[in-house]
């Protein structure tokens, strides 16, 4: 009963209409990620939610994971302490159908099953998050049946300009770092350098079917699992002249966990290390805009089990380069975007196998009735040397009803190809076909108030059969529906309310629910800025049923509400500090069954900008 009131009234809030961005707002913020060019936001039909570096900054989130669990839509699972392998649900759909992007750069990793490794992605360095919800593979192509998530790193500004930063907290935790730049008219270099050091906390827990449910790792005796981050980057530019630019970057993620299994405690390693580069030539005229690209994803992993004295190693490469040129009309009302692109995927290691993609694609988006209508339209042909060719697509209409009132509503057909470990690994099959999906959306948004129904299907699923304890396609189709409501607003003076709520319905085939998905969760915060140089917020989610296992089998890991909190002091114009408490009331929950989260925990940090 108590869950049905709560629920009630979070619509009702949710409901109570007013104002999220103004139109000044809209104006100014720009996406890359909807139609693999740049636009303004107010311009795009697909449903987009937006994380900006404020956000970031007054939340001091611990992780990419969880600047993203903010979102209506998303919700998260994870195997454990810092840095234990985490997955990331979009709209009922797991990691490895979402594609994920730094700087336009693939991150989902070639070599594995569950597409991005978001346990080792920093927040320090990043400007912007774009999530594009829905199917987008014909934009993308494979790996975004899901959606897209987009991370834009921070760029050079005018000048020279650094910031540092420091923070130290619960679990010997250590977090330093800092970013300098410099640009002129003609050119520009930026470097940035972040660590984190933690002792961390016992990935593995006893399960909710053991007596001891319920103890931290500390009261049973368990060794903490640590984890280290150094992750790096470099970005530089050279304008030519006003028509002609190169772009260069290169990332290192370098990463040392401890991970327990999921039987018990044990001392197991892993080491990560990743990198992602990318070189980029434009040339604007009168006509046109055109961009020449060459990406490179590297992936290595290292897992050392001393119980039986193994290692397993993952070596994966994925090579990119592609043309694109958008190509305005209609006075700049209206643009058409050509291209192509050519990838190559290898897993090395023992499997010694990879396959490669070449595709074509357009997009055509116009503008009509004063700029009050907007359609958006999406054609992309993929050929694979190991897979049948797919033709995909996508079609949207946003269209503004008056002053903020819009609706909009977007279709879009997609794919997923199976990975190489899927194909070829002891746990593979060479039989295992692309899964084909479909989806669309309707939404109305109205001055700080959003209201979303999605549904997806998906024929082929590609998981893995407990029966045959192999990689392979689930015969029928899976769907995946719902609703999101969202609710931002200065609701008092100094005060600002947000709120949101997500119904999901995920079955199989045979109706049956699927595992780790969360019937309902509601996400809020408050932020208070009435005390001048300080800023309060309090922030949370309350999680719904959800079960470990397919059709609620396991142990239900759902039902309970976790409550952060933040406040920051602007010391001077240069000196920023804050004080942040995670799990304010010590709440004991799992996301998946026998594995620890974080208890609560404080952090105190010091950050200037030069």
């Amino acid at each position: 009963m108590q869950k049905k009131i709560s629920t009630s009234l979070v619509a009702s809030l949710l409901l109570a209409t007013t104002n999220l961005f103004s139109a000044q707002s809209l104006e100014t913020i720009t996406v890359t990620s909807a139609t693999n060019t740049t636009q303004s936001i107010k311009d795009v039909t697909s449903n987009i939610d937006i994380i900006t570096k404020e956000d970031i900054e007054e939340k001091h989130y611990s992780s990419v994971v969880d600047a993203l669990n903010t979102i209506p839509g998303i919700s998260f699972t994870s195997n454990g302490s810092f840095g234990a392998s985490s997955s990331v649900y979009l709209r009922g759909n797991d990691s490895k159908r979402i594609l994920v992007l730094i700087d336009g750069i693939r991150y989902n990793d070639i070599t594995g099953t569950s597409g991005a490794p978001f346990e080792h992605l920093m927040i320090d360095d990043i400007e912007q998050i774009e999530v594009v919800k829905g199917a987008q593979s014909g934009i993308w192509g494979a790996d975004a049946s899901a959606g897209v998530i987009n991370i834009i790193t921070k760029s050079a500004k005018s000048g020279t300009h650094g910031d540092a930063s420091i923070e130290y907290g619960s679990f010997d935790t250590k977090k330093y770092g800092m970013n300098l730049s410099h640009k002129t008219d003609k050119y520009y270099l930026k470097g940035s350098v972040y660590k984190t050091d933690t002792d961390g906390y016992s990935s593995f827990l006893a399960k909710k079917s053991s007596r001891n449910y319920g103890k931290r790792g500390n009261e049973l005796g368990l060794e903490d699992d640590g984890y280290k981050n150094l992750t790096s980057s470099l970005k530089a530019g050279y304008n030519f002249d006003d028509s002609n630019k190169i772009d260069v970057s290169h990332t290192i993620v370098d990463a040392d966990n401890n991970f327990d299994g999921t039987s018990g405690d044990s001392l197991n390693t892993a080491n990560t290390k990743d990198q992602f580069s990318t070189v980029s030539y434009e040339n604007k005229n009168n006509f046109a805009t055109t961009d020449v690209s060459a990406k490179r994803s590297d992936f290595d992993r290292e897992y050392y089990y001393p119980a039986t004295n193994s290692t397993s190693y993952f070596d994966g490469i994925v090579n990119e380069y592609g043309l694109k040129t958008n190509i305005p009309y209609q006075n700049g009302n209206s643009f058409v975007l050509l291209g192509t692109d050519y990838k190559t995927f290898e897993h090395k290691n023992e499997l010694n196998e990879k396959y490669d993609n070449k595709a074509l694609f357009l997009t055509n988006s116009n503008k009509f009735n004063d700029n009050k209508t907007i359609i958006t339209e999406s054609l992309r042909k993929d050929a694979y040397d190991k897979f049948d060719n797919k033709t995909t697509g996508k079609v949207g209409i946003k269209q503004y009803i008056w002053n903020e009132l819009n609706v909009s509503s977007n279709y879009g057909t997609a794919y997923n190809v199976p990975t190489l470990y899927n194909l070829y690994s002891t746990y593979g099959s060479k039989d295992i076909n692309p899964e084909s999906s479909k989806s669309y959306d309707v939404g109305v948004e109205y001055k700080g108030i959003s209201a979303t129904y999605f549904h997806t299907k998906i024929e082929d699923m590609i998981d893995f059969d407990t029966n045959t304890y192999k990689y392979g396609n689930i015969d029928g189709t899976s769907t995946l529906k719902g609703y999101e409501l969202a609710y931002k607003k200065d609701v008092l003076e100094d005060t600002f309310l947000n709120l949101n709520y997500t119904s999901l319905s995920a079955e199989d085939n045979n109706g049956q629910e699927l595992a780790r998905r969360a019937k309902e969760q509601v996400g809020f915060g408050v932020d208070y800025y009435g005390i001048k140089d300080f800023h309060f917020n309090v922030n949370g989610q309350y999680i719904g049923d959800r079960y470990n296992g397919v059709n609620k089998t396991g142990a239900e890991t759902g039902n309970y509400t976790v409550w952060n909190s933040v406040v920051n002091y602007d010391i001077n114009k240069t000196y920023k500090a804050y004080l942040k408490v995670n799990n304010l009331f010590d709440k004991y929950y799992q996301t998946v069954d026998g594995y620890a989260t974080e208890e609560r925990s404080a952090y105190i940090g010091l950050k200037a900008n030069f």
